[in-house]
Formats: C-alpha cells, sequence, structure tokens
C-alpha cells in the first residue's frame, strides 16, 4: 500500500464499520461487521508497522472474532454476542497502541501523522463502544438503566460523548462495572488529547524553520530572497 494513503485508507474502514454498525440489528449485519471490524483493526496493525508480537496477539484475536462471527450466524444468544463484542473491543483496543508507537516514530508532523492520530482517537472510542455492547450482553439488567438496554447505535453514542466528555446525559450506566468503564474511558480520551496535541506541538514547524544542526535546537531563520 502506498504509504501516502496508509491511515486514508485505516480511516475510511473505521467510518465504514462505524456506519455499518448503525445498521447491525439483524444477525447476519453483526456477522458482517464483526469480520469488517477485525480486518480494520488487522489493517491499522499492518498499516502502523506494528511489533510482531502485537501483529500475533491481532492474529490470535482476529482469528476468534472470526470464529465468533460465523457461529453467531447460526446461534444467536446473550453470551455469545458479548464474546463477539470483548474481541472486537480487544482488536480496537490493540490498534490505537500501534498507531501511536508508530506515530512517536516520525520526526516531523505531516497529513499521514493528522490522519493517523485520528484515527487512533476514533479506534478508542469504538472499542469502548463494543465493550459496552459487551456489558450490556452479560449483567443480567438493562445497561441504562431506565433507559433500557443498550443497541449499538446507542452504546457508539455514548462512548463517543463520554471519550470527548461532552456529557449530554441522556444516556447513563446504571451500576457497574459499565460507570468503571465509562470513568477509564474518559480518563483515556483526555490523556490521548494531551499526548497527541503535544507530539503535533513538538514536531511541527513552519516551512521557513529549520533545525540548527550544530546545536539540535530549533532557530527561526528567514529566508532571503
Amino acid at each position: 500500500m502506498n504509504p501516502r494513503f496508509g491511515y486514508g485508507v485505516v480511516l475510511l474502514l473505521i467510518v465504514g464499520t462505524y456506519v455499518l454498525a448503525l445498521f447491525a440489528e439483524r444477525r447476519w449485519l453483526v456477522t458482517v461487521l464483526l469480520a469488517v471490524q477485525s480486518a480494520t483493526a488487522w489493517q491499522s496493525l499492518r498499516v502502523a508497522r506494528a511489533h510482531r508480537g502485537l501483529r500475533m496477539t491481532g492474529a490470535v484475536v482476529f482469528l476468534l472474532a472470526l470464529a465468533v462471527a460465523t457461529v453467531n450466524a447460526v446461534s444467536h444468544g446473550r453470551a455469545l454476542t458479548g464474546v463477539a463484542f470483548s474481541a472486537a473491543s480487544m482488536l480496537y483496543l490493540l490498534a490505537p497502541i500501534a498507531i501511536v508507537r508508530d506515530l512517536a516514530r516520525r520526526e516531523r508532523v505531516d497529513g499521514q501523522t493528522m490522519l493517523g492520530a485520528l484515527a487512533a482517537y476514533l479506534l478508542i472510542g469504538m472499542a469502548f463502544g463494543f465493550a459496552y455492547q459487551c456489558v450490556a450482553a452479560f449483567q443480567p439488567g438493562p445497561l441504562f438503566g431506565e433507559q433500557g438496554d443498550a443497541t449499538l447505535a446507542d452504546a457508539l453514542f455514548f462512548s463517543f460523548v463520554t471519550v470527548t466528555t461532552t456529557g449530554y446525559g441522556n444516556l447513563v450506566p446504571a451500576s457497574n462495572p459499565g460507570q468503571t468503564i465509562a470513568v477509564l474511558e474518559a480518563l483515556i480520551g483526555q490523556l490521548f488529547l494531551v499526548t497527541a496535541v503535544a507530539k503535533v506541538v513538538e514536531n511541527w514547524r513552519p516551512r521557513n524553520w529549520k533545525r540548527d544542526s550544530s546545536t539540535g535546537d530549533d532557530a527561526t531563520e528567514r529566508e532571503v530572497r
């Protein structure tokens, strides 16, 4: 794959997965969604040039997700749905780790850096969305209490509201572990924003700035023409 389009393709896959998740109410659509999720996470690890151990872990979870997706197509149940979305959540948490490590190796900020940071942020939000769906499948009561059990669209909406700390308050986990996961997501989301912005500020330089090769410090040089 052309490196200029690597994270752009990943971003398109993430958006496609999100749109598909909004309509994944039938069993066969959930199966398709799990397969696309796995492919998206695997492509993210590939583009990010993840270490072999991380890729092997991703491959194992990838195969698990595909196996569960296949079984889910013929035998549906809450426990099976929970296992499926827990596998998807694990994959979507592995991918941002690889992406952040790849971005940290870059010496300058370019379009791929920005797309990679956005892709990692979206993957975090979707990973927690799948985690909420997993909790909804396993716990005995409704995830959102009086608001009822969560559809996948509701879980993703709540996840992105939480990771951005927007906090509309229309959906609230009624008990643990949903409440604890929400706190963890808010902390991770803010930590990611702080580190990502710091990386961009550290490596961003206008074209008329050059690095002083003798001291290693940044020096502002105006081009004289």
